[in-house]
């Protein structure tokens, strides 16, 4: 039996985001998404999640490319202007010093930050709480969680998520590690960058089995693997047909990433723009559909893992 989550990224992220992917959930293959804490539509989305009760909702943790829910001096050791920020104290609110911190820039300066041991594990935990109890503040049922970035992929991070998690009562987590042949080899050779980020996914999943054993000696769950990370912003449908022929039996998640390239969106910092449109309009197409029948995949959410 082959089993796939399609988990929308980024719910919160704008209104156009949002309508998007509630559309990809009630018109389309959209099972689960995860919604942002810190986000600008944040408010939105939790009341279109309240209209769309079958749409699992997990919590989309922010540790880059954002800023913090937490006040800028309890996680100094997340953000590129934490000292500052640190010092003034005294003199600027709360409020104030939060509009001015952010998180790093992507997921190599995070990363760069944990090789040298730079983060603090209790900042980790304390943030990544902060942005879940957000959620269930809201109403939201958290029903999983992964990491913008993926950064949970480093195992610094990864262990202060799991107690962050398992304190809140979440259950499940996305496990970021790519099988080993997500596409044929000649789909690589034709996109150039899509082997590239394959290539650096492969060399990461060394860890994989690790990070099985660190989820379940929490007590969570989580599906085989991700498909999707490879393709972010290039997905069509042949791409699509592509994964879906290649995956095994088993319990896995699809990463997309649908939306509306709206002037909103132009505000925000992200790489996906038009590529959001293209991915909206395949969740949504008969054709998509046709490609799920072929392979004999059966769509499920993560509440049913």
């Amino acid at each position: 039996m082959r089993r796939l989550i399609v988990n929308a990224d980024d719910f919160g992220l704008t209104r156009g985001v949002n309508r998007a992917i509630i559309e990809a959930h009630e018109r389309g293959m959209v099972t689960s998404a995860t919604l942002m804490a810190n986000s600008r539509a944040f408010d939105e989305a939790v009341e279109l999640a309240s209209k769309a009760p079958r749409l699992s909702v997990g919590c989309h943790v922010m540790l880059v490319d954002g800023s913090p829910i937490l006040n800028a001096s309890k996680v100094s050791s997340l953000i590129v202007n934490g000292p500052r920020l640190a010092r003034s104290g005294a003199s600027a609110t709360a409020h104030n010093a939060n509009l001015e911190a952010e998180f790093r820039s992507g997921f190599g300066a995070l990363a760069s930050c944990a090789l040298r041991r730079r983060l603090s594990a209790e900042e980790i935990e304390a943030e990544a709480t902060a942005q879940i109890k957000k959620l269930q503040g809201a109403g939201i049922r958290v029903s999983h969680l992964d990491t913008h970035k993926h950064t949970h992929i480093l195992f610094s991070v990864l262990k202060p998520l799991l107690r962050a998690a398992r304190a809140c009562g979440v259950r499940a987590i996305r496990n970021p590690f790519v099988p080993l042949r997500p596409l044929a080899l000649a789909h690589l050779v034709r996109r150039p960058h899509l082997w590239k980020r394959y290539s650096g996914l492969r060399v990461l999943r060394r860890g994989a089995e690790k990070f099985r054993r660190l989820v379940e000696a929490e007590g969570m769950v989580t599906p085989d693997g991700t498909f999707g990370m490879v393709v972010t912003g290039a997905l069509d449908e042949r791409l699509f047909q592509a994964i879906l022929g290649s995956i095994p039996p088993g319990t896995w998640e699809f990463v997309c990433h649908p939306g509306y390239n709206d002037a909103e969106l132009g505000g925000v910092r992200t790489r996906l723009r038009e590529s959001r449109v293209q991915e909206l309009q395949l969740l949504t197409s008969a054709g998509g559909r046709e490609i799920l029948n072929r392979n004999g995949v059966e769509l499920i959410s993560y509440r049913e893992i």
